[in-house]
């Protein structure tokens, strides 16, 4: 008895030491692993010419940066100079005038909107592309003109739908002088105003489209106040009418329609 059990301690001895032997030897397994990872592993490095000058080693890094800054603030240009805030805001008045909490999705308005802003903004898209891009992309300008070559169909389409009332507000605020010419308006402030007026328009075109459908639930308010129903939300009653209004009047051609009529 006593020699049995003195056998089965030696073998869950052996057991354990083994097993310890295993965990100590581990780490040792992924020493090739790390030590692989350390020589293969890709380093990003930003190195210039060796010919190039002082200041063209600072003009190349400014380059970079402007290019970096700008891929950071791409949604917000696009926002801030481009016809999404009028879509925006013309369909969110559609969804809330139709009573419809979250149909059409917010994603699928946003795409739409997305849509909608490219194919407007072709045409100024096509003279940037034209007149800036295309003759740095070939070397036969400098960066700084590519600039000055791509900022003048931007500042024709802002100005194009910018009032000169939003634009003044700015010039008061900044107090400064008025300009003499569109040439004197800063870029910045002119995209400034132009959100304004984008804003100012989208409330307007939202205003309309709100008419019609607050005249349906006033008309089916009374309906119910008259049939004794006034514990049934005419909300919920008249929904399916202004869904059946919306089609039968083809809404989404003529908002998206009166939409790109309104940048022509």
């Amino acid at each position: 008895m006593h020699l049995a059990q003195r056998s089965h301690l030696k073998k869950a001895s052996a057991r354990r030491a083994i097993l310890a032997a295993a965990l100590c030897s581990l780490p040792l397994l992924f020493v090739p692993v790390l030590a692989l990872a350390q020589q293969s592993a890709p380093t990003l490095s930003l190195s210039l010419a060796a010919g190039q000058s002082g200041p063209e080693k600072i003009s190349v890094l400014l380059e970079i940066l402007f290019a970096l800054t700008v891929l950071s603030l791409a949604p917000s240009i696009v926002v801030c100079v481009t016809s999404f805030t009028r879509i925006i805001v013309v369909f969110s008045f559609l969804r809330q005038a139709m009573g419809t909490a979250q149909q059409p999705p917010t994603q699928i308005l946003t795409s739409l909107a997305i849509f909608m802003t490219v194919v407007i903004m072709m045409p100024t898209g096509k003279a940037i592309y034209e007149n800036a891009v295309t003759p740095y992309m070939d070397e036969k300008i400098s960066f700084t003109d590519a600039l000055k070559r791509a900022e003048g169909p931007l500042r024709e389409f802002l100005f194009k739908h910018t009032r000169e009332k939003d634009l003044s507000i700015f010039y008061s605020i900044a107090k400064m002088e008025s300009p003499k010419n569109k040439e004197e308006v800063p870029t910045i402030m002119l995209a400034a105003a132009f959100m304004i007026s984008e804003l100012k328009t989208g409330f307007t075109i939202g205003f309309m489209i709100y008419i019609p459908f607050l005249i349906l639930d006033m008309v089916v308010s009374s309906v119910l106040l008259a049939m004794g129903m006034m514990m049934l939300p005419p909300a919920m009653i008249s929904m399916p009418f202004k869904l059946l209004l919306f089609v039968m009047v083809d809404g989404w051609n003529l908002v998206i329609g009166s939409l790109v009529n309104s940048f022509t």
